[in-house]
């Protein structure tokens, strides 16, 4: 089964989680538009929807960075990132 990465991001505010599908047009995505970091089954289900699931034993890793690439007086930028695989039977 292929391998591939989930990431989510927020600049503060809203959250996108996305599946990094290379050579797609577009990649397989959903946003929460406010509120609070979204939990791990606010992920999973997320993921669930775009036909996709955690690999067994996979975390979430976490990475900040800043709006503007090298100057951290601009707004932070948290990325998380996770590998997933098509849940059995999905046609995402």
């Amino acid at each position: 089964m292929r391998t591939l990465t989930a990431q989510m991001s927020s600049d503060g505010s809203a959250w996108r989680l996305y599946v990094v599908v290379y050579g797609a047009t577009e990649w397989p995505t959903v946003r929460w538009e406010s509120g609070p970091v979204p939990t791990g089954v606010e992920r999973r289900a997320a993921l669930a929807a775009l036909g996709y699931e955690v690999v067994p034993g996979a975390v979430w890793s976490w990475i900040e960075d800043s709006q503007t690439h090298g100057d951290d007086s601009t707004p932070v930028v948290l990325i998380a990132a996770v590998d997933v695989h098509e849940q059995e039977g999905a046609t995402a």
